[in-house]
């Protein structure tokens, strides 16, 4: 539905802070963490648990909240994710806190912190398929691309500047970080609530006549595709921190700074992909794709060999750029395979390849890391060579985004992206 030029900029610009937000909060997370758990004497395998478990709940909750945000409609869905996004947070913070101050046993802490995270992983995994389905629901089949891609962005912005924000509040203790991203969270769930417009009926009715499933004809591959690079994707996430510490040498009270500015050159790097890349050339879908996946090939090489900090921070950025690329491309081009009724299913499915990728990748990561620091790197690059050859080969992917007219695909509903 057409809604007036402010409704809609407004709406976007509250969509794009918000999802900036918890952008912020993952690169907090992630740069803070392997100091945490060397200072709370748990292994890399431990640390990546909280993660596992909330991604293994992602995979199922967030498909579930996508088709909800066409029958609920996309407003009500956002504001549940931010909120529970805010919660998750603070108490993942806090009861670290306690337990790095022996207030509470590790023992006790840490099964907290674990479902701490879960929770985000039930709720907040709502926000962003619900948020992509309401720019689909608003723009035009031409501007899908660059719509995602906008949306991608702001995550990909919140990612760039969350090292920031925690090096310059970790002054005030580890955890300040965590509790200003709540704070946060909480302002952009009242802006969601206030100011969000949804003029808009939900596909109620539509929702009830089909349910889209992981295995429909149309979308699979894409489904597939989405693993692969999530898997991939989460490698460097989980194992930079404790290179640093271990390779290069930093200290755990120094590792937060350096692997911050490894993270922000790698989110600074995909912000670029996002919005100049994809917004001034307009590439295709599939051109995102293609090439995206072989600029992660290449990353991973470098971050293998790479023994000193410059050259692996500039294997950062190269992956940040790759992944920046390939992941709207991807997104875009499922969304693109679907009808208007479904966008919101369809970015629930798209959401939980993210989830399925931090169910499998951390757990890999952190065993490879074990054998040998590049192992993971390795991997991660096969996987993405892998991912690259099926793009080029599969004949559900080759030709993603380039779709007929609008009628012939409402015509034909198990007609694949073609």
């Amino acid at each position: 539905m057409t809604e007036p030029g402010f409704d809609r900029l407004r709406a976007f610009v509250i969509l794009f802070l918000s999802l900036m937000c918890m952008g912020a909060g993952q690169s907090v997370m992630f740069a803070i963490l392997p100091s945490l758990v060397r200072r709370l004497h748990l292994t890399e395998f431990e640390g990546s648990l909280p993660f596992v478990m909330s991604a293994t709940i992602w995979l199922f909750t967030s498909g579930f909240w996508g088709g909800q945000s066409d029958r609920l409609g996309r407003k009500p869905i956002i504001l549940l994710g931010l909120v529970a996004f805010g919660v998750s947070f603070a108490s993942f913070a806090g009861i670290a806190d306690l337990g790095l101050h022996a207030i509470l046993p590790i023992a006790v802490a840490y099964p907290l912190m674990i479902a701490a995270r879960a929770l985000y992983g039930i709720f907040g995994s709502g926000t962003s398929p619900a948020a992509q389905a309401y720019i689909a629901d608003r723009t035009t089949r031409e501007e899908r691309t660059r719509g995602v891609a906008t949306l991608s962005a702001a995550f990909g912005l919140g990612i760039a500047v969350g090292p920031g924000i925690g090096g310059a509040l970790v002054v005030f203790g580890l955890f300040a970080p965590f509790y200003f991203v709540a704070a946060v969270a909480f302002a952009s769930a009242a802006a969601i609530w206030f100011l969000l417009p949804e003029h808009g009926k939900p596909h109620v009715q539509a929702a009830r006549t089909r349910t889209l499933k992981w295995h429909d004809r149309r979308i699979w591959p894409f489904i597939v595709f989405g693993v692969g690079i999530s898997t991939a994707g989460a490698v460097p996430i989980q194992t930079i921190g404790y290179l640093f510490i271990d390779v290069l040498h930093y200290t755990p009270k120094e590792a937060p700074q350096y692997t911050s500015i490894g993270l922000m050159a790698s989110a600074a790097a995909a912000l670029f992909a996002q919005i100049v890349v994809v917004q001034l050339f307009r590439p295709s879908a599939r051109t995102l794709m293609r090439w995206g996946g072989a600029i992660c090939i290449l990353s991973f090489s470098l971050l293998a060999i790479g023994r000193q900090f410059g050259p692996l921070v500039f294997a950062l950025m190269i992956n940040g750029l790759g992944f920046g690329m390939v992941r709207p491309g991807y997104a875009a081009a499922a969304s693109l395979a679907v009808d208007p009724h479904e966008q919101g299913a369809i970015a629930g499915l798209t959401g939980a390849t993210s989830g399925a990728g931090f169910i499998a990748g951390p757990m890999i990561a952190t065993y490879l890391y074990h054998l040998h620091p590049s192992a993971p790197y390795a991997f991660g690059g096969g996987l993405m060579l892998i991912c690259y050859l099926y793009s080029l080969f599969s004949p559900h992917l080759k030709n993603a985004g380039l779709v007929p007219d609008e009628e012939q695909i409402e015509a034909s509903e198990d007609i694949p992206n073609a």
